[in-house]
């Protein structure tokens, strides 16, 4: 079964996705259309879905079309914008995040993994 990201557009989206958060992990993926680096984490993070399971509720900022909402996670987060930038959010903090080369399929697997059982 291959799954797909859940866009995220706008605030309200955004603040539903936080809602999500305090009962599964919510993946964020801020993807930069024009940017190679990003191109290759989203190959790989498309990779990870296609090959379940792996529990979480996958969102896709695609900046620059949803600026103000790429804009909303840094200041709400304090973590710098970078493109391309993955968060994992739990209880509606950010337990992991990382940019440019760190956001890989099998970096955000990891870092699922290491939740406790009760994160899902």
């Amino acid at each position: 079964m291959s799954r797909s990201f859940r866009l995220l557009t706008t605030l309200d989206e955004l603040d539903a996705a936080m809602a999500r958060s305090m009962s599964t992990p919510v993946v964020i993926f801020k993807h930069s259309p024009t940017c190679g680096v990003s191109a290759q984490a989203e190959e790989s993070l498309l990779e990870l879905l296609a090959d379940p399971p792996v529990a979480a509720d996958w969102c896709l900022v695609p900046v620059p079309a949803s600026r103000q909402v790429s804009n909303e996670i840094a200041a709400r987060f304090g973590i710098r914008h970078e493109s391309p930038q993955a968060f994992i959010i739990h209880n509606g903090r950010v337990v992991w995040h990382g940019s440019h080369h760190r956001v890989t399929g099998s970096g955000l697997k990891e870092a699922l993994d290491v939740l406790p059982p009760s994160a899902f």
